[in-house]
């Protein structure tokens, strides 16, 4: 099916944005714009960025000034009819049906099971002395996880990690010729996406369980909570969200606790620490660096108005590193407290997933720490065209607990 590819201004400012950036030193092009462009318009694009910690937090949590229902989206896009795209009052109740399955309660009783793929994931690395960080634990552990939440057969990580990378994907540049390619990879992917969701819930329908997707059936069929078209999206969108943020939570936690002398050290003498240093990875490089939204009436931050309608690109990661609100806000400091960090968001938009995230994060380290007497960097290739922040490749050489060094 021939679509005509549309101009996407908030993709073209993301793209802007990244040809300034070192994809994962992205800090002192933020902490230059804090300081000479606290809010920049791009005239390429015609797009609105924020970058200090008070504005972000504004833009992204004030309901009655800024949307998001995103006007460039349209009614194919998977994430057209999900709760990213969505104001209250639908969001709320959309909200509290999956909110369900993400309770303290319910994630007590996923964590005996998350421990054991923890283990079982490094139980299959364990004599090796080198490996991908990545490709070996902190991509495949939550894809398991939320193939398990969703209830779909897991066997199927491959592809799931090969569509949610794409949902989350950006164009190599603004060049008509790769934006096209791009969507064309693109929509291909969430097709095939899409066509697996239908079947798994075709199936579900025949046999309801306590997963997510038998939950979501269930308030689809109670009436005005969940429409059946909204379904797919919604499934899409889950997927999606709980692999990339926990991949890159785990594996950019690991590489800050590495990069701070002593911290590993710490935290294998302290575990009840470890906490305190999943938030503070968090705060310090945040897996989703940026937030979009749109004005939804004309307003004004720090004197500089802006229009209905227009697009507003807040980063999260630029605010978290915001010397105004943290102090030494460019060290990673594992004790810090407190740790205002907006890393999931703020307001009623805060991340879903986020125990979730949190859980997974401190079961990885734990047992990371647990396993290896040390971990050396070796190399990192970083995510590329992507709108996560985060890492492809880990090389590490570890040496494992209890293993005497050489004479």
């Amino acid at each position: 099916m021939s679509q005509t590819k549309q101009h996407n201004p908030i993709q073209k400012a993301l793209i802007n944005g990244k040809n300034r950036q070192d994809p994962y030193d992205p800090f002192p092009w933020y902490k230059k714009m804090r300081t000479e462009s606290p809010i920049h318009y791009d005239e390429d694009s015609k797009v609105w960025s924020v970058f200090r910690y008070d504005d972000v937090k504004r833009v992204i949590s004030d309901k009655d000034f800024f949307s998001n229902q995103f006007p460039q989206l349209g009614t194919g896009n998977t994430f057209a009819k999900t709760m990213i795209s969505m104001d209250p009052p639908k969001h709320t109740r959309i909200r509290s049906i999956v909110n369900k399955a993400f309770t303290p309660r319910v994630m007590k009783e996923w964590e005996p099971r998350i421990r054991e793929l923890t283990n079982e994931l490094l139980a299959d690395v364990r004599g090796r002395e080198e490996i991908d960080l990545v490709q070996d634990f902190s991509y495949p552990l939550p894809v398991i996880v939320i193939s398990e939440l969703l209830g779909v057969p897991s066997v199927y990580k491959h592809h799931f990690k090969e569509w949610s990378d794409l949902l989350v994907s950006l164009p190599k540049s603004d060049r008509p010729e790769d934006v096209n390619e791009w969507k064309n990879i693109r929509d291909q992917g969430e097709e095939e996406l899409t066509a697996f969701f239908e079947k798994m819930i075709e199936e579900k329908r025949q046999n309801l369980g306590n997963d997510l997707i038998s939950l979501l059936i269930k308030a689809e069929q109670e009436g005005d909570k969940l429409s059946p078209d909204e379904l797919v999206p919604f499934c899409n969108l889950l997927l999606m969200a709980g692999n990339e943020t926990t991949t890159n939570l785990v594996s950019n936690a690991v590489y800050s606790n590495l990069e701070t002398p002593g911290v590993y050290d710490e935290l294998a003498r302290h575990p009840e620490l470890i906490p305190q240093a999943v938030e503070e990875a968090v705060r310090f490089r945040a897996p989703a660096p940026m937030i979009v939204r749109f004005v939804k009436q004309d307003t004004e931050i720090r004197g500089v108005s802006l229009k209905k309608g227009e697009g507003v690109i807040a980063f999260l990661a630029s605010a978290n590193r915001d010397e105004t609100k943290f102090e030494r806000a460019h060290e990673f400091d594992i004790h810090r407290h407190p740790n205002p960090h907006i890393g999931f968001g703020h307001g009623i938009h805060f991340c879903l997933g986020a125990p979730l995230a949190r859980l997974e994060a401190a079961i990885a380290i734990e047992a990371l720490l647990k396993q290896y007497a040390s971990m050396e960097k070796l190399a990192v290739v970083p995510m590329a065209d992507s709108s996560m922040y985060g890492l492809k490749h880990f090389r590490l050489r570890v040496k494992s607990a209890g293993e005497t060094a050489p004479n």
